[in-house]
């Protein structure tokens, strides 16, 4: 079954991991690889006072809806380079979320050439 999860998270159009697991930063790394697709990463302090106003009735579910998305345009999973400072070494990073510094670029393939065979990069059909 964790083999499905991985698959269908790798594959969705939009991944958001509710737990910061390993098997969560595998697939947000793998699907950083792949071309960025959008992955979301929670701000559960933000998230869990907004529902609560919510279900309290103090918000509007426009209101919600809107304070979700504003608490989240800046929370998509972005490759980032790790902070470097003078005389220390770089920030501790974990490689499976954030492999662009360790791995070539995914292959860009120009539609023009249909007869050459393409490596197989992971990419589910």
């Amino acid at each position: 079954m964790a083999a499905l999860d991985y698959l269908v998270s790798l594959d969705s159009d939009i991944f958001l991991p509710t737990y910061g697991g390993n098997m969560a930063k595998l697939v947000e790394g793998h699907r950083r690889y792949l071309g960025y697709k959008k992955t979301i990463n929670l701000d559960r302090l933000v998230l869990t006072g907004l529902i609560d106003q919510y279900k309290n009735g103090s918000i509007s579910w426009n209101e919600f809806s809107e304070s979700v998305k504003a608490a989240h345009a800046n929370r998509m999973g972005s490759p980032l380079t790790r902070s470097e400072f003078p005389g220390k070494p770089k920030l501790e990073d974990y490689f499976y979320t954030n492999p662009q510094e360790c791995l070539p670029p995914p292959l860009v393939v120009n539609t023009n050439d249909r007869n050459k065979p393409v490596p197989d990069m992971g990419r589910l059909s």
